[in-house]
């Protein structure tokens, strides 16, 4: 039977899925749509995904180990993102 990775792996292939996932570099992905045709902001949801995503590589890189609470709050920031980019035909 696998082991359960600990809390840092865990984080790390979180950010790792994340960075698979969404277009977060792709230069068309920061812009606000026109036409007033968005259900929510996905360059707000983009800008909020990022700067996480880049906290969080930070303290995976310092050794800092992040709680449940912490990785579960990710994933479900993750999750709703990926679900306004979808609403938004981005993903």
């Amino acid at each position: 039977m696998p082991r359960k990775p600990d809390r840092l792996t865990a984080m790390s292939e979180l950010i790792d899925q994340a960075k698979q996932t969404f277009p977060l570099y792709e230069s068309d992905t920061f812009v606000c749509g026109t036409g007033n045709n968005c259900i929510g902001c996905p360059k707000k949801l983009m800008e909020l995904l990022d700067s996480e995503l880049s906290y969080w590589e930070h303290q995976v890189k310092r050794g800092i180990v992040p709680h449940f609470d912490e990785i579960r709050r990710f994933g479900k920031l993750c999750k709703s993102v990926k679900r306004g980019l979808v609403r938004n035909q981005i993903l």
